[in-house]
């Protein structure tokens, strides 16, 4: 897996996370445990999620994730029968896989493409 490995968090999450050591949202409002993975994106895929999950949130924190520091990781179609491949791990993310986060606030009404610079 060439590609660098995205999820999208919640300030609030990530906090929580930060605490107890691993992340356990699978994407927003819904656990690992009652999705059976963690979403995750590919950079060119990241507006396209903010848009259809995050409209109504102004500001979301990139998790910057090491494959290798994390459980299985499937590519896998988002729905079934889709055509579009998307990173999932299956399991909880620890945070020392974590390399780095970056803040991402909403462009007026739309998500724009993030600068993936990190923020630490």
């Amino acid at each position: 897996m060439t590609d660098l490995l995205l999820h999208i968090a919640l300030p609030d999450d990530w906090a929580a996370a930060r605490g107890s050591g691993e992340y356990r949202v699978s994407t927003r409002g819904r656990s690992l445990e009652e999705e059976g993975f963690v979403h995750c994106s590919y950079p060119h895929q990241l507006t396209g999620v903010a848009g259809r999950f995050y409209a109504d949130v102004d500001e979301v924190v990139l998790l910057h994730l090491d494959p290798s520091r994390l459980g299985a990781v499937r590519v896998e179609p988002a729905v079934e029968g889709g055509t579009e491949m998307f990173p999932h791990v299956y399991g909880p993310i620890p945070v020392a896989a974590v390399t780095a986060t970056t803040r991402w606030a909403r462009a007026g009404t739309e998500w724009a493409a993030p600068d993936l610079a990190p923020d630490s």
